[in-house]
């Protein structure tokens, strides 16, 4: 049952983000904190990515998966940025939210492995 709940927490982060990352900047109402998009990037891509590692965190060991799980959501993330330059007229691609994008899903697959994939082995 866990699982399935992690599945459904995963699908939608996963099409708030989408929504979220087209919609119109202006319609979101962000605060006008410098940087304060990067670390809106950072923070969602280490939820997502550890909500997905969660769906698959019954495979024992399968570092193969999770380097996969990973490297998916980064390249979502990379698509987003694509759908951003093409699909909208007021977003654009930024490599620096490409970036920001990385280091969240490389903190949330720290995070895992050291942390929860840790308690979970014990």
């Amino acid at each position: 049952m866990a699982r399935n709940y992690y599945l459904l927490l995963s699908i939608a982060l996963t099409a708030i983000i989408t929504i979220g990352s087209l919609i119109s900047a202006k319609s979101i109402g962000t605060p006008q904190v410098q940087h304060f998009d990067k670390v809106l990037h950072f923070g969602a891509y280490f939820v997502l990515s550890l909500s997905w590692f969660l769906t698959f965190s019954d495979k024992l060991r399968a570092l193969k998966l999770y380097v996969s799980i990973a490297v998916i959501v980064f390249l979502y993330g990379v698509i987003i940025e694509g759908c951003q330059l093409l699909c909208t007229n007021e977003r654009q691609a930024d490599v620096f939210d490409m970036l920001a994008n990385l280091g969240g899903v490389l903190i949330g697959f720290l995070f895992f492995i050291l942390i929860l994939k840790k308690k979970q082995l014990k």
